[in-house]
């Protein structure tokens, strides 16, 4: 019997290096640079990738942590490692040299490819380093491997056979509740996403320009200006730098880009910027999308009146690789995070594992083949978290009668006033309802009495009511509270913040203000 190669490059790489697409622009830089590269190059350059592994010593199975930047390499790297069986750990660029150490130690990874950039960040760390033994740097002259200089020094190599179920690549949790960890993914699971959220709900066909705030090291930025893209031939507008709304705009305006992936909080601080009169956006977007955290129902229906595209609301998670409940073209309720993708099946259960009644909070049970084989080296948290052929999402959910689910929170946010759940999420989706606040987080405080209830941390847009007192602010809040969701749900201390915890992907860290709250 012939054996099939389960190669994901096979489908997203060398399918697409004849014929129609050769000649497609596959990535384009909206940054100074301006580079671009079509998918004929990607996938000559690509093949180069397993010689220069050869040349240096690296072998199928060995790991290669990948700390770069949304730029042009990434994508030659990433699938030229997965095309000769040698496994790609993307590492979040936002993280502080003690993390790097941490992730370094724990992939073990052989070589290291950074981005210029980010070079001094990692680079105490880097001499004698007990397991890099390479290290590759794009974008500058440096006293390390000049990247681009070895892949030209290197000749094509087919792709290796192999399994549909083998590592093909690593990625590290965004650490919303703690330290990251790092989650293993077969090559199957990579068309799996393709197959079910690409083409069953985002529908990106070839013609489609692609910009996706989210950058290549999050599940989500991986399928959006990765996977999805080159599954039909799409272009991808890539961004080195920060996605702050004015640089947004821009893109959207000067790359007309036909998708546009964001996360709540940047659609949140687009439309402060739009409401400034500084700009506006010309773009004819077809498809907005939103994951990472849900998309509070005013920022919703703001976008889509200023924007004229509606945001489909989608829940994934780095365990999953991508989208797997998510709201549908024409059939959007904000507020709610849709239905299943098709492909993937949902349970919502209680603590027992029982199924809870439309109405009832439970917690998100996800069934999809795009699930992670497991996470590296801490076999309770896999055992917890994979259960046969379902994954614990660690989300609390309410189905409505319409069987559409709406999210309450982390579990580990979820916290009771009078013996009563109240989700952190619907508080913070009141607060931002108003129109001086920007940004809210509700964690559980105690008061006086040792009893828990909610306190929110806001931030303000600035508005002239916001500049009235902030006292006089926190009690309009809780009174817009009381009348949006009801008198016991209402934070009972409000405090004005600059900014709030996050990870690098948009998640508020409510860990990092819930620790340190006793109000007494």
């Amino acid at each position: 019997m012939t054996k099939l190669n389960g190669n994901a490059t096979i489908f997203f790489v060398d399918r697409l290096s004849s014929g129609e697409h050769r000649n497609n622009t596959a990535f384009i830089e909206a940054d100074g640079k301006q580079r671009s590269i079509t998918y004929g190059e990607l996938a000559d350059s690509a093949a180069r990738v397993g010689d220069l592994y050869q040349r240096h010593g690296i072998n199928r199975e060995d790991r290669v942590a990948m700390l770069m930047l949304d730029e042009i390499e990434f994508p030659i790297i990433f699938w030229g490692s997965l095309r000769v069986g040698v496994v790609p750990v993307a590492i979040n660029t936002l993280l502080a040299t003690d993390i790097y150490q941490s992730i370094l130690n724990d992939s073990r990874a052989r070589v290291l490819f950074v981005s210029a950039a980010l070079l001094p960040v990692v680079a105490p760390l880097l001499d004698d380093h007990p397991w890099i033994e390479k290290i590759f740097v794009t974008g500058a002259d440096s006293q390390y491997l000049d990247f681009t200089a070895e892949l030209q020094q290197s000749e094509a190599v087919d792709a290796v056979d192999v399994s549909a179920d083998e590592t093909a690549f690593w990625l590290y949790s965004s650490g919303s509740t703690g330290q990251p960890k790092g989650v293993r993914h077969v090559h199957s699971s990579l068309k799996f996403t393709a197959d079910t959220y690409g083409k069953s709900v985002l529908g990106i066909e070839s013609s489609d320009v692609v910009y996706s705030a989210a950058k290549f090291f999050f599940a989500y930025g991986l399928g959006n200006a990765l996977t999805f893209p080159g599954s039909v031939g799409a272009t991808t507008v890539l961004l080195a730098g920060r996605p702050t709304p004015d640089v947004v705009v821009n893109i959207l305006n000067t790359h007309k880009p036909t998708i546009f992936c964001g996360v709540p909080t940047l659609y949140a601080a687009t439309i402060a910027y739009l409401e400034t009169g500084k700009a506006q956006v010309t773009a004819k977007l077809r498809r907005c999308i939103s994951a990472g955290e849900a998309l509070p129902a005013d920022i919703g229906d703001q976008w889509q009146n200023m924007v004229g595209c509606e945001i489909l609301d989608g829940v994934g998670s780095t365990e999953m690789l991508h989208i797997f409940l998510s709201n549908a073209p024409g059939d959007v309720v904000y507020g709610t995070s849709g239905v299943a993708v098709p492909g993937y099946q949902l349970r919502l259960v209680d603590e027992h594992g029982e199924e809870v009644a439309a109405g009832e909070v439970g917690e998100l049970l996800v069934n999809g083949d795009s699930a992670a084989s497991d996470y590296w080296n801490q076999r309770e948290k896999t055992r917890n978290t994979f259960e046969g052929v379902w994954t614990r999402t660690g989300d609390k959910y309410e189905r409505t009668e319409q069987g559409r689910l709406v999210y309450c929170g982390r579990t580990d946010d979820m916290f009771k006033v009078s013996g009563i759940w109240v989700s952190p999420f619907e508080v913070e989706q009141a607060l931002v309802s108003h129109a001086s606040v920007l940004e809210a987080a509700v964690v559980p405080a105690k008061d006086a009495d040792g009893l828990e209830k909610p306190k929110a941390f806001v931030v303000l847009k600035g508005t002239p009511e916001a500049e009235n007192g902030e006292a006089a602010l926190a009690t309009t809040l809780k009174d817009h509270v009381k009348e949006r969701i009801g008198k016991w749900k209402y934070p009972r201390w409000v405090e004005v913040v600059d900014e709030l915890p996050k990870t690098a992907t948009g998640k508020i860290q409510r860990f990092k203000l819930r620790d340190t709250e006793d109000v007494g």
